[in-house]
């Protein structure tokens, strides 16, 4: 009968922690997600969606019936004839018929002419890289993914005579930040600014 070898188990809880340890300490890494909320899953549906939209074809109603109802979505900001006349303040220096017909029509119709700002992102970010160095501020590394879209609808009274579609298809950025002095960086830059 053999004799269990002493410290065994001792000697492997450390080693089997520093592999837990480093193999969980990408998952330690803090994220956060920017989202307005919003039927459109993506860019494309966003476009896809509006394309049913049309000037002097849609009213404000049918508008609406889209789910762009400033009362029932959070990315809707309503724009009044000021609003509306500061976006399109270059149209004045150019002759009348070369704008746009809707904008005419709303420039023409004064505080008859409104409109609809709507902004949708969806951003997600998420720190990557090395947890020990992120946590000591030496190095830390942001990937920040997603998307937006803009678009600017224009009313005179209840019919659409303008319509803008713009943003961002694609968002993939990275931040990266270093810190020669990791946790002490902070604590340098307060020096210098007591010194002087």
């Amino acid at each position: 009968m053999s004799t269990p070898r002493k410290g065994t188990g001792a000697a492997g809880a450390p080693a089997l922690a520093a592999v837990l340890l480093v193999g969980g300490c990408a998952t330690w890494l803090p994220s956060s997600r920017t989202e307005v909320v919003s039927n459109w899953g993506s860019y494309d549906a966003a476009v896809t969606s509006l394309a049913s939209i049309a000037p002097y074809t849609s009213t404000r109603q049918s508008v609406h019936l889209q789910g762009l109802d400033p009362r029932s979505n959070p990315a809707i900001t309503v724009m009044h004839f000021a609003d509306v006349l500061q976006r399109f303040a270059a149209a004045s220096l150019i002759k009348p018929e070369d704008v746009d017909r809707g904008i005419r029509d709303c420039l023409q119709a004064g505080k008859r002419c409104s409109g609809y700002a709507i902004a949708v992102e969806k951003l997600h970010r998420q720190r990557s890289g090395s947890f020990w160095l992120d946590s000591l501020n030496f190095r830390r590394e942001t990937v920040t993914t997603g998307w937006r879209v803009d678009v600017l609808l224009v009313f005179v009274d209840d019919t659409l005579v303008y319509q803008l579609i713009g943003g961002r298809p694609t968002i993939n950025e990275v931040d990266l930040r270093r810190n020669p002095l990791g946790p002490l960086q902070g604590w340098g830059d307060q020096s210098r600014q007591l010194i002087r």
